[in-house]
């Protein structure tokens, strides 16, 4: 997951574009950072925080991912939250909660909405391809942090694009890890942002180990995924990705 957790997907080739690599496109840095974050497939463990003035809470989650196109997270702890699950399989989204113990399709019209009550809304989670399907990209300029270049990318959709972002600002290592996404409104006001607290190498492989998301309009509230631990390109069977694992845990 997570990681916009929550990714936060989507998102191969830390090996293939090196620092000394030739240049790319704005399109190829954006793919890349994707393809970076989720590989072939992955399996993962995570907690997220989210924080509020008066409170805050965390939750343990599981996630496996296959393809651009598939992915499952689990919550395992606390206990009054365990089994909790989300599914997606191309571009649709279901939610499970053993509470009431039904699955759950998320509309289209609810993915802008929060994801367990976190700062990520259920667009954030499912990482789909749209910014690559539905976007123009510019390379803005390039600077350095920890002696690697980091890419800054506008990312505008198109006209005739169903997104609700007036357009998004990328900040992308030369690794393809990501180091911040900003997300605007149709004004140009930004509305909220993801930044990365802490790299980390996991998995053969730098990473974003802990992620925040921030909204502009509630200073002081934040929900933060932190990976605990990662493994790429695993075998993983096509049935982890079904409604009925989604119900009933197998894996």
């Amino acid at each position: 997951m997570l990681q916009r957790f929550l990714v936060l997907t989507l998102f191969l080739a830390a090996s293939a574009f090196s620092a000394e690599g030739v240049d790319r496109t704005a399109t190829e840095i954006v793919r890349d950072a994707l393809n970076h974050w989720r590989g072939l497939s992955s399996q993962s463990e995570m907690t997220m925080t989210i924080h509020r003035p008066d409170w805050e809470r965390s939750m343990s989650m599981e996630s496996w991912t296959q393809g651009e196109k598939r992915s499952l997270v689990r919550v395992t702890a606390p206990r009054k939250d365990r089994g909790n699950g989300t599914l997606i399989d191309d571009n649709n989204m279901w939610t499970f909660s053993p509470k009431v113990n039904r699955v759950i399709k998320v509309p289209s019209s609810m993915m802008n909405q929060s994801w367990m009550g976190s700062d990520f809304s259920n667009k954030d989670i499912s990482r789909t391809d749209d910014i690559l399907e539905q976007y123009d990209h510019a390379l803005l300029g390039k600077t350095e942090l920890d002696g690697l270049t980091v890419y800054e990318i506008e990312s505008i959709p198109h006209e005739d694009a169903a997104v609700v972002w007036g357009r998004e600002v990328l900040f992308v290592r030369e690794d393809n890890v990501l180091v911040e996404h900003r997300f605007y409104d149709q004004d140009g006001a930004r509305v909220k942002t993801l930044r990365t607290l802490e790299f980390a190498e996991m998995g053969g492989r730098a990473v974003a180990a802990i992620q925040r998301m921030e909204k502009e309009e509630a200073p002081g509230e934040w929900t933060e995924i932190r990976l605990d631990s990662v493994e790429f390109d695993v075998e993983l069977n096509s049935s982890v990705f079904t409604l009925s694992n989604l119900r009933n845990p197998r894996n």
